[in-house]
């Protein structure tokens, strides 16, 4: 197999959730190499690990946000291809950590204060972590304190996500980015759930507001580009 075949086959693994061999689905592929042994094999057969995020896990997950967007996918077959993901990006990681490829930034995401949701926000988390930024999850009943204490000690490129799955909730993703905006005036900020929209967005001054994980991700890329 060449290495753009190689390539071409984790990113079909990641898009339909083929974890590893033994993995039974999706049954077209049963009994053959999933994302976790193709990754291990391009690395060991030389593929270098920023091609091999590019052109392989940011291809696959692309695709899965793609068609959950357009509603062809829904959330089981999201969090298959999201376990696919993770399972593979673990051989990536001591190459992250010994800094042979860059991280295109950190996204600190969370739950905001009372609300205990966390199906959107883990979903983003995971799509937004196969483009390659490095994901904190602080999880859920978050407050500005918590957030602010991650964003403060982190260097380089930074963004904060927040999610809010209940109408009484909103309120605190309000207070939340009015207090992040007071004290990191040019910090990116997301925000999403249920009942937020891109008026509500605009009206607590927040940057960027997604129905779905990939327009976050999409938002994030151009961050990272720009």
């Amino acid at each position: 197999m060449s290495m753009d075949d190689l390539l071409a086959r984790i990113a079909l693994c990641i898009e339909f959730g083929k974890i590893d061999r033994d993995s039974p689905y999706p049954v077209e592929l049963r009994g053959e190499d999933g994302a976790d042994e193709l990754t291990r094999q391009a690395l060991d057969e030389g593929i270098p690990p920023a091609r091999l995020l590019d052109e392989g896990f940011v291809v696959g997950m692309d695709r899965v946000g793609r068609k959950f967007a357009e509603r062809r996918i829904f959330v089981p077959q999201m969090l298959m291809a999201a376990k696919a993901m993770s399972t593979a990006m673990a051989h990536l990681k001591p190459h992250f950590a010994s800094g042979s490829v860059r991280r295109k930034g950190t996204f600190v995401i969370g739950t905001v204060t009372g609300d205990l949701h966390d199906i959107g926000k883990n979903l983003v988390a995971m799509m937004v972590e196969g483009t390659g930024w490095e994901v904190v999850d602080l999880g859920v009943d978050v407050g500005s304190e918590r957030f602010a204490e991650e964003v403060t000690k982190r260097d380089g490129r930074l963004a904060v996500g927040l999610s809010a799955m209940l109408t009484t909730t909103m309120l605190s993703m309000r207070d939340i980015v009015a207090d992040l905006r007071a004290r990191f005036q040019d910090l990116p900020i997301l925000v999403g759930g249920a009942p937020v929209n891109d008026d509500f967005r605009s009206e607590i001054g927040a940057d960027f507001y997604s129905r779905d994980p990939q327009g976050a991700a999409e938002y994030l890329a151009g961050l990272a580009s720009a």
